[in-house]
Formats: C-alpha cells, sequence, structure tokens
C-alpha cells in the first residue's frame, strides 16, 4: 500500500473520485439548462462541481437570473439525478477493491462531499461499499465549503483522528488545496472533469493516482 505508515484513516470526496458520476450531472446539467433555453456554459460543471447543493443553487440563480428560488433548484435537481445514483452510477475502477484493502488493513474510512446523503447512500449500498464506512461529513454540516478545509476536519473528527493521521481522496485542486491546508495527507484522483488540473493536481497533491488499482501497486506518482 503507497500510503505512510502514519496514517489511520482515509477520507473519500465521492463524485468524480469513488464515484463515476459525471454523467449524471452533465445530464442533468443539459437537461437543466436546456429547459430554460439557456446554452450550458463548458465550464459550469468545473465551478459548481466544489460546491454544496444549496450554494450551487445561490450561484445558477444569480448568474442566469432564474425566477426560481435556490431552494427550488435544489429540489428540482435532486428530483432529477435520485434516480439516476440509486438505479444506474457506479463506482469507479478498482475503488471498491481499494477500500476493501484500506478497511481490512484497519484504516478508518470516511465521505466528506458536497453531495447529499439521500442521493449517495443508495448507489454506495448498491455497489456493496456502504457498511465499509465509519463516518459521513457533508458541507452542508460543516462552516464552509470545500475551498476550506472544514468539512475534512469534521471527518476526521467523526473518525476520532486528527489530520496528521488522515488521507483526504480528492479529484479537484480546490479540494485537494483546503485539505492540505487543514494538515492532511492528499491524493488527487484523477477524472475526466479535472483533466484540465492534471498537472497542478500533480504538483500539489503528497500522491497521484491515475488509477486506484495503482494505490497497491509500484506504479504511483509521488510529489516530492
Amino acid at each position: 500500500m503507497k500510503l505512510p505508515g502514519t496514517i489511520r484513516g482515509a477520507i473519500f470526496d465521492l463524485d468524480g473520485t469513488l464515484l463515476d458520476s459525471l454523467h449524471v450531472w452533465q445530464t442533468v446539467d443539459t437537461r437543466f439548462f436546456a429547459k430554460r433555453s439557456i446554452p450550458l456554459p463548458d465550464n459550469y460543471l468545473h465551478i459548481v462541481k466544489a460546491m454544496e447543493l444549496s450554494e450551487a443553487a445561490v450561484y445558477t440563480k444569480n448568474t442566469f437570473s432564474l425566477r426560481e428560488s435556490p431552494e427550488d433548484l435544489v429540489r428540482e435537481w435532486r428530483e432529477m439525478v435520485r434516480e439516476e445514483y440509486a438505479l444506474r452510477v457506479e463506482m469507479k475502477p478498482f475503488a471498491l477493491e481499494a477500500l476493501k484493502k484500506l478497511h481490512a488493513a484497519g484504516i478508518r474510512l470516511a465521505i466528506a462531499t458536497s453531495s447529499a446523503r439521500e442521493l449517495f447512500l443508495p448507489a454506495l449500498s448498491r455497489c456493496g461499499a456502504a457498511s465499509l464506512f465509519s463516518a459521513i461529513a457533508e458541507t452542508s454540516e460543516a462552516k464552509r465549503g470545500k475551498a476550506f478545509p472544514d468539512v475534512y476536519l469534521l471527518a476526521a473528527e467523526r473518525l476520532g483522528l486528527p489530520p496528521e493521521h488522515c488521507a483526504v481522496f480528492e479529484d479537484i485542486l480546490l479540494g485537494i488545496g483546503s485539505a492540505k491546508r487543514g494538515g492532511f495527507y492528499t491524493v488527487a484522483v484523477s477524472d475526466p472533469a479535472s483533466f484540465c488540473d492534471e498537472a497542478a493536481l500533480k504538483e500539489e497533491a503528497d500522491l497521484f493516482l491515475s488509477s486506484f488499482e495503482e494505490l497497491f501497486t509500484e506504479k504511483t506518482d509521488y510529489n516530492s
């Protein structure tokens, strides 16, 4: 295993890190903007990816001058994605195997996500991963979003571990940077939505994974 021996906990982002859910939000965003006859901005998914749903709703309402309230937008999005997560979202290749190996090695597992439990728990249960986690922290429960380390600190607290004994797995540069500032060991996970930041992710993170398979092989990039 390619984590330092001091690591006792592993904290995972979900969308784009553990879950191959990019297509869900692309579908939702396409339908959402088409319904309003607004061209879908190329960078929209990248911008809102790190936001909790209510934060993304405020951003979307203000940016596109929508009539609906942020609460209305959140309800619409959740209704659109609930079925996709429950029936079709899968884990990324080798992610489940990596979780099982970490769990078997005595490393406590937690989730730190901008998504809501009602969306991701059915997907994790269907994929056989839900029971492996000891703690869950949502950005809606933290003081601030993923531009700050709050949600990762909350997850570590719920694991009963200090940040220096936890690794944070993330696919976005914003999350890697804030987790590092919070005192965590950071692992960047490659995802198509973050390809534009891949060079920066390799530079910023302590460890970069093109695939979860690399966590237990020699084909791994370390940041010296």
